[in-house]
């Protein structure tokens, strides 16, 4: 339905007196997330009942918090907008009231009211305005005033000051004190200059304990009032007011306020103006802990240190300075001004690396040390028969010249038959019809190329890996030593079974058809695999390539094709197997037809037209019913995970595709990392982190549960109800570390119901224990999209 149309019926409502039109609205409240406007007055009825507004409605508190544009006209009983008239109208983003009595706007009317964009007061009984109205915004947005009798007083200055910025600029006109008036550019009231301020010093570098003492002074006429904000400060502190300057003294600078910003700021009826003063407090480090070692993707013994300027780390094994490598380094997961949180990392250590643990921190200040103790492996059993037993001190007893020759012999034996068998093999191996001529081409230039790939034989005769072990897999005819998947971490070994089968598929059944995109591990193609099924000659699938054969990225690409065998469920991207046969190493997935969720829900949102690509199709935007829908089925999934004692460690919109009928998986190409490169925040140079979709304990400490995937699952709710947005999309990654570790979460969506919001903050809670049980989540949501109701435009 056109807006035109929408406009024409609001009409409607003209005929009905206010209290009747807040009962009709009441009466379908839930239908406010869908209602762009919420009165529309017309010029005054001549019916002897026409009632007249006197204030703003009052709703129930969800209904004016889901209200974004109000308009009123033409009411003659109302004379002002109080502190209180807007104040749970928290989601408001366009304001107008205009040919009304209004004559006074109080300065904390618009407090609660951030959002505002657009502000119009034209054609009322405005005589004057304080800037002070407007001081909460940080922005500038329209704000018109035009067909007020305004005062050519110094109160208005601001207006005059507003108008140069604004590049449109309004035909502004005051009434000076001989009812004349004269344009709002040539204002100049007698006595009239902004205020002016500045701090001395600026920047304070002072050690702990010290003293500090700094002047603000301010002009400007009327003579301004400074003030400072200390709301945040600990140091002790003292303020001395005069007439044009006020000192303010510290007393014993507190660590806790290194880095701290104060403000000074002047005002007066002409406007307001602030300077700054920045802490810089020297201290010594201090460990503020040192846990036990924790079992994670690998080992690590968490720490946080504090210390300005900041410390140096040493770590000592059993008072040995330790030499850091790449299997045992320090990590540093979250720095703050004045904190480093961390691990001392420990890649598969074995019973050598048991023992004390010390960390020193030291800077030219000071120095701290902690210790703690680790156990990370029970040494091996020592042999107790005294015939095989000898001390590390002692030479081994010489053998007897007779077995010396009956073991030299034999070890020749044993390398001549290995040489033999090594020459059989290349030879006959080299013409074997299933052997490798050469390197195949992954893809043609041609994106819709029919370019084969080529591939072994299935291998009928290939050993299964129960053959050779619990702890191997059978990849060809190669033995891979089990080792951890690179995107998922599992929590128990009961995940992978010693009797999976990965299936093998020929490489000359799949057709590549064209790139769907590119990630760290390569490139992810759209392909026709033939002979895949038994009742479909044909089907689209999803192939994803190894882009390097490096000895690590082929054991991450057998270890996730492993556990990916291993995860069958309706709402997991189904895997179908993979081709091993030369490079480059490919798995064959299930192909989803509409891509990534994320994507999926901007372009089918409020704001799809961005995403438009240059299309003339705007796709009809999800109904909550939809939405829901699709939560219940990403929750389903991960009970599923959870079930496995699987830890996903990056649930997001981004890791989830959508079929067709609205079909959604859980999945993960990887190619996320590169093309939603601003959802992670990356940390040494190599590590991305999620961190938008992190709860505390896994940004502080690297750790991941269950629990922690159920505050991922909260963060994917909400992007659901924004269609899409980017949590925190207003805040630096550095900024959102800070709110997630203060205990802050995301706000409320405007088209999200209250239920679904009480899940995303029961998934929110700061202790994992204390979270929603995912089953819990699970079970609420379908009964959610259960009794979802249709939801209609009452406008429409």
């Amino acid at each position: 339905m056109s807006r035109r149309t929408r406009m024409a019926k609001a009409e409607g409502f003209n005929k009905l007196s206010p209290s009747q039109l807040l009962s009709r609205v009441k009466a379908r409240r839930q239908l406010l997330c869908l209602l762009p406007r919420l009165l529309r007055q017309t010029p005054p009825s001549t019916s002897s009942n026409h009632r007249w507004i006197e204030d703003f409605p009052v709703l129930t508190l969800d209904d004016m918090e889901n209200i974004t544009e109000i308009y009123i006209a033409n009411q003659s009983r109302l004379f002002d907008i109080n502190d209180n008239s807007l104040r749970h109208y928290i989601n408001l983003r366009n304001l107008t009231v205009t040919q009304t009595r209004l004559t006074s706007i109080s300065s904390d009317a618009f407090f609660n009211n951030t959002r505002l964009q657009y502000v119009n007061l034209r054609d009322n009984n405005l005589s004057t305005l304080s800037w002070r109205t407007f001081q909460n915004f940080n922005v500038t947005f329209p704000l018109l005033l035009s067909g007020n009798p305004l005062d050519c007083v110094c109160e208005n200055l601001w207006i005059k000051l507003r108008l140069q910025e604004e590049s449109e600029g309004q035909e502004l006109r005051c009434i000076d004190d001989r009812g004349e008036t004269e344009a709002f550019a040539t204002l100049t009231p007698p006595d009239c200059v902004p205020p002016k301020v500045e701090v001395d010093p600026k920047i304070v570098t002072k050690m702990q304990g010290s003293n500090v003492k700094a002047v603000c002074r301010a002009s400007g006429s009327p003579l301004p009032e400074i003030l400072w904000n200390l709301d945040l400060l600990t140091t002790h502190h003292e303020i001395e007011p005069m007439e044009t300057e006020s000192s303010l003294t510290l007393s014993g600078l507190s660590p806790d306020d290194n880095g701290r910003v104060i403000i000074c700021s002047a005002e007066n009826m002409v406007g307001q103006t602030e300077a700054t003063l920045q802490l810089n407090i020297l201290f010594a480090p201090t460990i503020q802990q040192l846990l036990g070692p924790e079992q994670n993707h690998h080992w690590c013994i968490p720490f946080s240190v504090t210390g300005n300027p900041k410390p140096e780390l040493q770590w000592y094994h059993e008072n040995v300075p330790l030499q850091e490598q790449d299997y045992i380094h320090t990590m540093i997961h979250l720095s703050t001004e004045n904190e480093d949180h961390g691990c001392l990392q420990l890649v598969n250590p074995t019973h050598i690396h048991n023992g004390v643990y010390r960390l020193v921190a030291k800077n030219e200040y000071g120095r701290d040390e902690k210790k703690v103790s680790a156990q990370f492996i029970d040494p091996p059993e020592t042999a107790e028969d005294p015939i095989y037993y000898y001390p590390t001190d002692s030479p081994l007893p010489p053998l007897d010249d007779s077995v010396a020759v009956y073991v030299v012999v034999g070890i020749a034996g044993v390398a001549l038959t290995g040489c033999v068998l090594m020459v059989i093999i290349l030879k006959y191996g080299r013409n074997s019809k299933f052997g490798i001529k050469g390197s195949s081409s992954v893809i043609s230039n041609d994106d819709d190329s029919a370019s084969p790939l080529h591939h072994v034989s299935n291998g009928n005769n290939t050993p299964s890996s129960s053959e050779m072990g619990p702890d191997a897999v059978i990849i060809g005819m190669t033995k891979i030593p089990v080792i951890e998947n690179p995107q998922y971490f599992r929590n128990s070994g009961g995940m992978l079974k010693s009797d999976t089968f990965v299936q093998h598929i020929k490489r000359h059944n799949i057709v590549l058809k064209r790139e769907l995109g590119e990630g760290a591990f390569g490139k992810v193609f759209l392909a026709e695999c033939y002979n895949l099924t038994p009742d479909q000659e044909k089907i689209h699938v999803a192939v994803k390539t190894l882009k390097e054969a490096s000895e690590s990225g082929r054991a991450d690409f057998y270890r996730e094709a492993e556990l990916l065998t291993n995860l069958q469920h309706e709402h997991i991207v189904t895997f179908y197997g993979v081709c091993v046969e030369s490079d480059p190493l490919i798995m064959v997935f299930e192909y989803m037809k509409h891509g990534d969720l994320n994507k999926f829900l901007r372009s089918h949102g409020p704001d799809a037209v961005l995403m438009a690509d240059g299309q003339h199709s705007i796709l009809v935007e999800l109904t909550q019913s939809q939405m829901l829908h699709i939560a219940q089925q990403i929750a389903a999934g991960m009970v599923y995970l959870a079930s496995q004692h699987f830890v996903h460690r990056d649930l997001a919109t981004r890791n989830c595709l959508v079929g067709e009928n609205l079909l959604v998986k859980i999945g993960d190409f990887g190619m996320s990392r590169d093309v939603y490169s601003t959802d992670y925040y990356r940390v040494g140079g190599h590590t991305m982190l999620p961190i938008r979709w992190m709860p505390p304990e896994s940004i502080m400490y690297r750790r991941f549960t269950t629990e922690s995937d159920v505050w991922s699952l909260g963060v994917v709710l909400w992007e659901i109800f924004t269609y899409g947005k980017q949590p925190w999309y207003q805040l630096s990654n550095n900024e959102v570390i800070e709110c997630i570790t203060q205990g802050r979460v995301l706000q409320r969506p405007r088209t999200c119901p209250k239920e679904v919001y009480d899940l995303m903050l029961g998934c929110w809670q700061r202790e994992p224990y204390m979270r929603l049980n995912i089953k819990e989540i699970h079970s609420m949501l379908q009964s959610l999209a259960k009794a979802s109701p249709v939801y209609l435009d009452i406008l429409g």
